[in-house]
């Protein structure tokens, strides 16, 4: 079956890849999603460009989410002091295992560490939702309300915000792009 839109390549750049290599990491990254998302692999790279400030026993390897945050503070402290700009909703899409955050992520090290630019095809947007898998599918075939909020709210970001109230806005704000991207396409397509 053909779609209107191909899926886009996902990963991590070739010349990105040879740069991790050289970097002789404690291990390679085979699932980006899972490998960076608590941090170690992150710190392990800066640990290479600034080792004074990325004692790497301060770091640990573990899936815990106490875990992930407790590393990604640490990189955070460093990155301000060192005037690093790294986007927050790439970090937070990386520690939450959002789909395309640590490619994102790893482009965005690659690019301040080397001063090399990347070739891109398009310019990338943070958006983690589902949204361009949606678009790809058969009317027939896309998510209702509830399985939108399933796909696009990890139960780590439940976990993290204690705040009902937060929560509760982010489900709403997914309803309401859910409902939004209905009206689009009924209106694209009044016949079905």
């Amino acid at each position: 079956m053909s779609y209107m839109h191909t899926p886009k390549k996902s990963g991590i750049p070739r010349e990105v890849l040879k740069w991790l290599q050289s970097l002789d990491l404690s291990f390679a990254p085979k699932n980006a999603r899972r490998d960076f998302s608590n941090g170690y692999l992150v710190a392990e790279i800066f640990s290479w460009y600034y080792p004074e400030d990325f004692p790497m026993d301060f770091y640990d390897n573990g899936v815990s989410l106490q875990t992930k945050f407790g590393n990604w503070s640490q990189i955070e402290k460093f990155l301000s002091k060192r005037n690093i700009n790294l986007h927050k909703e790439v970090i937070d899409g990386t520690i939450h295992c959002k789909p395309g955050a640590a490619e994102i992520l790893v482009r965005e090290i690659y690019t301040i560490l080397t001063n090399r630019k990347i070739k891109t095809t398009h310019e990338e947007e943070t958006d983690f939702t589902d949204r361009n898998y949606q678009e790809m599918l058969p009317m027939v075939a896309r998510a209702t309300a509830s399985k939108s909020i399933k796909n696009n709210l990890r139960i780590t970001e439940l976990m993290s915000e204690p705040d009902t109230n937060t929560n509760k806005q982010k489900i709403h704000a997914i309803i309401h792009m859910h409902l939004q991207q209905r009206q689009f396409e009924r209106a694209e397509n009044p016949s079905k």
